[in-house]
């Protein structure tokens, strides 16, 4: 079986600095053997570097960076580049600076042939520090990308005092999301499209980095919501257990959950130790309703073994979800509904017991 391409997506609101950064992966040669998909040629300056060929809106690089338009739906440009009879090892989508994420990631994770063959790897998104702030408060779009991402990058040069207020508030929309100050550094390939999640080459996945759910751990010990904000909508909490979870319990979970709030869940992943087979960790991946087929490790990547599912939401009760979740994995408390009671009640959504 062919491993799926790993695809990133590159967001972040109008004039956050995307170009920018792909030029320079472009002119430092880490983009070799990758495809980028972008909006148009005229935005990523490859003139000066040397084109080997062109053909059907796809631009070939002599360092092997293959570079092409979105000619209609996304869903045919990923298409066209995987069928290629060399086919690229990495994929990165630049959106728009006001595209919400959800419906890009939703095309690699949702499309029945796509899902099989690619592989989301991770969100990257770059927040400017002279604007964060105002453009976080004016467009929801800059907050949904914001609180999507595995890699926030800081760009431009502010106040010292703006930035660090601006850091605390990517923290609290994102708190597992590392965060790269372009002032003080410049990530580099690996920093930015490596999630960890799995490694083809050498059969084993970072989880931890992958989660990073010890970053909201501390960042819930540390921090308090300010809830006088627009944003303090958004919720980020990771779900734990001890206990191994049936499949079945873990997928009426998951159905129950995104069938009557699918659009409250910006993101959702996580590692769960199943009960019919402990050894080997389910890990689940999901952006609003569409959530990618579950994939089985061959074994579990380090000591932790607990079920750990790290939750960003968007007006969904934080307890409301605990509470649920609690219900399917068997943690019910006194006068607290269990996975039957739930599923048995008669004001139940149609069409939604477990199997």
């Amino acid at each position: 079986m062919i491993d799926p391409i790993p695809v990133s997506l590159i967001t972040g609101f109008l004039g956050a600095g995307k170009t920018t950064l792909l030029n320079r992966l472009l002119q430092q040669g880490e983009l070799s053997d990758t495809a980028l998909i972008i909006n148009e040629f005229g935005d990523v300056g490859i003139d000066h570097l040397l084109v080997e060929t062109a053909d059907e809106g796809i631009v070939e690089l002599s360092d092997g960076c293959l570079c092409c338009t979105i000619r209609g739906d996304l869903v045919d440009t990923l298409s066209r580049l995987i069928h290629r009879q060399t086919r690229p090892a990495r994929i990165i989508i630049e959106s728009t600076g006001l595209a919400d994420p959800a419906p890009i990631l939703q095309a690699i994770m949702g499309h029945p042939v796509l899902s099989d063959m690619l592989r989301l790897d991770g969100v990257v998104t770059l927040v400017d520090c002279v604007n964060g702030m105002s453009t976080l408060d004016a467009h929801e779009e800059a907050v949904k990308q914001v609180a999507v991402a595995d890699r926030i990058v800081l760009t431009k040069r502010g106040d010292s005092t703006d930035v660090e207020a601006l850091k605390q508030r990517v923290a609290a929309l994102n708190p597992t999301a590392p965060v790269f100050d372009r002032r003080q550094d410049q990530p580099g390939f690996s920093d930015l499209f490596n999630s960890g999640l799995y490694n083809p080459e050498t059969k084993t996945a970072d989880v931890a980095r992958w989660l990073n759910d010890a970053a909201l751990e501390s960042h819930h010990r540390h921090h308090h919501h300010d809830v006088n904000r627009h944003d303090s909508r958004i919720r980020a909490f990771t779900l734990l257990t001890n206990k191994p979870v049936s499949a079945a319990a873990l997928a009426s979970f998951i159905d129950l959950l995104r069938s009557a709030h699918g659009p409250n869940l910006l993101r959702v992943k996580g590692i769960i130790r199943i009960e019919e087979d402990p050894n080997r960790p389910v890990v689940i991946h999901g952006v609003q309703k569409i959530f990618h087929p579950p994939a089985t490790l061959p074994a579990w990547p380090d000591n932790d073994r607990r079920t750990r599912l790290v939750m960003i939401t968007k007006d969904l009760s934080e307890d409301f979800v605990r509470k649920l979740f609690d219900a399917f994995v068997g943690n019910t408390a006194i006068d607290t509904a269990d996975q039957q009671a739930l599923e048995n009640n008669p004001l139940a959504i149609p069409g939604h017991k477990g199997s």
